[in-house]
């Protein structure tokens, strides 16, 4: 499993709170449609009773995205650049109670426990810890690239692994099934990819608001670009250039299954806007950018308004560097 390493104690971390403002699942809809028509050629977004996310092609550790919504923003970038910080290694068995629950449903995008590789790796978050801290359902995936010819491939990690270096942004509930946004479109017509309309159209719809969202969509149909970061640099990463040399980019066939956060109007907390980590059945995952086959995408996909968002080890100094990244 790779060299031991110790996580650092939740007792240890700086943790800051604020409340999400929360209009009506129903308004958000009516704004969310409203923006995705701009965007895509055939857009709706409903509010439903979830369906049961266990199943295929969600996959995640739990039934639902519903009951205490909030979101986990922990770490960040600037842990990653100019060096890596490779002590910064937390452990998402405490996620739950750092947000104020006993148990939950743990979902969203980071990067993969490094220890567990010897090496750097994207990783999907999909795990339901217990009120013991044990882990009852482990389904978290890490995609990971190989130097000799920059190929990839993603696998589900052991369920006592439950390490989270860096950073992470998850979106954490009781994993209860309830209302929720459902999202249909396909066929995009504009420039702007599947998430950031989802925020853009918030930030638009909501100016005077700070607002959350989470959840998990598929791509059905057509290829989309991912990012896989390889191992960590052996030189510094100083400019979002380096950054971008530094990754691997990849074009990959759906169908992939994204979980998802999202963030509008962030008021000061240095929140991460939008991240989404994704994986296929035939060794695809990674960092979702978008689409590459407009004509051919059809998104799905659930997603829930947080009530709480709680800002963990946020870096005390350090610049914008591959924040959208």
């Amino acid at each position: 499993m790779g060299s031991i390493s110790k996580t650092l104690k939740s007792k240890d971390l700086p943790i800051e709170s604020h409340k999400f403002d929360k209009p009506s699942l129903d308004d958000i809809a009516s704004v969310l449609e409203k923006g995705l028509k701009s965007n895509f050629e055939e857009a709706s977004v409903t509010v439903v009773e979830c369906e049961d996310l266990t199943k295929s092609p969600w996959n995640l550790a739990a039934p639902g995205i519903s009951g205490s919504p909030r979101l986990l923003d922990i770490g960040g970038v600037p842990y990653l650049t100019p060096h890596v910080q490779r002590h910064k290694l937390y452990d998402m068995r405490d996620y739950p109670t750092m947000t104020g629950l006993s148990k939950g449903l743990v979902i969203g995008a980071g990067a993969a426990p490094w220890p567990y590789l010897n090496r750097n790796a994207e990783m999907m978050p999909n795990l339901f810890v217990e009120e013991d801290k044990s882990v009852s359902v482990q389904k978290t995936q890490i995609a990971r690239t190989f130097d000799h010819d920059d190929s990839y491939s993603t696998e589900e990690i052991p369920k006592e692994e439950t390490r989270n270096s860096l950073l992470g942004n998850l979106f954490i509930s009781e994993g209860k099934t309830g209302r929720v946004l459902k999202i249909n479109c396909r066929k995009r017509k504009g420039n702007i990819n599947f998430t950031n309309c989802l925020k853009e159209s918030l930030e638009k719809g909501f100016p005077e608001l700070f607002l959350g969202l989470g959840g998990v969509f598929h791509i059905a149909s057509g290829k989309a670009k991912f990012h896989i970061m390889p191992d960590f640099s052996p030189c510094p990463l100083h400019t979002d250039k380096d950054v971008e040399n530094w990754l691997k980019f990849y074009e990959m066939p759906a169908p992939l299954t994204v979980l998802s956060t999202l963030v509008a109007n962030d008021p000061g907390l240095d929140l991460r806007p939008e991240h989404s980590h994704g994986w296929g059945e035939e060794g695809q995952g990674g960092h979702y950018h978008g689409d590459t086959t407009p004509d051919m995408v059809e998104y799905s996909g659930y997603y829930n308004l947080a009530e709480m968002v709680y800002r963990v080890d946020r870096p005390g100094y350090g610049d914008k560097i591959a924040k959208h990244r």
